[in-house]
């Protein structure tokens, strides 16, 4: 399949990137009606790339029936309204199987989660998203990257043995290597996603990003909006607004090495009556002493 056929998927990626969270009922289990809900918000509010399965998604806190009723509640719940670019990983078959499913559904991409492993060789990587990218060739295919260590040119290997390799989500916190790793690898072959989300952004796109992911974009669809308008327009000043309004949230979120992550955009849901704030271990929820900063916050955010 030409690089062409990939035209929709790859102006999908250049753009806000959201990734839903997975609520969860009472009981503990995967809270199928809240999830379409909250859904239905990100689309009613101009989202319109979702990645079900991502780690604000608790990827690796659910299990396997529940990454699949995700993918599910996702495509069903979105229809044409959305590009769906779903999350895979842990060992290869499950990876592969993972993303079968979802182009049986109807998928249009697959994000491979960087491999959970102790020993990641650089071609050893390659050799990881070689085999999952092989199996799905209909897929557009987008390695999800925090490995500071792997050298722009592996993911060039990757593209010429698997051209729907497309995009990729770079999830280092450093924009000098950003820029490095892209033009070594090829900075116009691939749609570079910054996959630090709203506050790494403006830094990551002037490096050459068209999209970014977000997790905050599930409490406030406007905000990521306004920020990837500002981008595109290549209005810094303005973008930096933006990334001041939200800077006080993220950075609740990326405290204790990112502990609480999940936790501050569940609890922030929570307080608009959207959702539980429960989150799986080794996740926590947020002790009552914080929790009323993040409630206003999200209070002072309209969609």
């Amino acid at each position: 399949m030409s690089s062409v056929a990939f035209e929709t998927q790859r102006a999908a990626l250049a753009d806000v990137v959201a990734i839903p969270v997975t609520p969860f009922a009472e009981d503990g289990s995967v809270d199928g009606e809240a999830h379409r809900a909250l859904l239905r918000r990100l689309l009613d509010g101009g989202i319109t790339t979702l990645t079900p399965n991502g780690n604000t998604g608790e990827f690796y806190a659910l299990t396997p029936d529940e990454r699949r009723l995700v993918t599910e509640l996702t495509i069903d719940e979105a229809g044409q309204r959305s590009t769906i670019l779903v999350g895979v990983g842990h060992d290869v078959p499950t990876a592969v199987a993972s993303a079968r499913h979802a182009r049986d559904l109807g998928a249009q991409m697959v994000m491979v989660h960087q491999p959970v492993h102790p020993y990641v060789s650089q071609s050893g990587w390659v050799d990881y998203h070689r085999e999952i990218a092989r199996a799905v060739p209909e897929l557009g295919v987008v390695p999800y990257i925090r490995n500071a260590q792997l050298l722009g040119e592996r993911l060039a290997e990757l593209a010429d043995d698997c051209p729907n390799v497309i995009g990729v989500k770079y999830a280092v916190p450093d924009a000098s290597r950003f820029a490095a790793f892209a033009r070594d690898a090829g900075l116009e072959r691939f749609v570079w996603v910054a996959g630090l989300a709203e506050p790494y952004a403006p830094s990551y796109f002037s490096a050459g990003a068209t999209g970014f992911t977000s997790g905050l974009v599930n409490v406030a669809p406007a905000v990521s909006l306004n920020m990837i308008e500002a981008l595109r327009s290549g209005d810094y000043p303005a973008a930096m607004k933006v990334w001041e309004q939200i800077r006080r949230f993220e950075e609740l979120r990326a405290a204790g090495g990112s502990a609480n992550n999940v936790t501050v955009v569940k609890e922030a849901l929570a307080s608009l009556g959207l959702c539980r704030r429960e989150v799986r271990p080794p996740s926590r929820t947020l002790p009552e002493g914080e929790r009323a900063e993040v409630a206003a916050i999200a209070a002072g955010w309209s969609i």
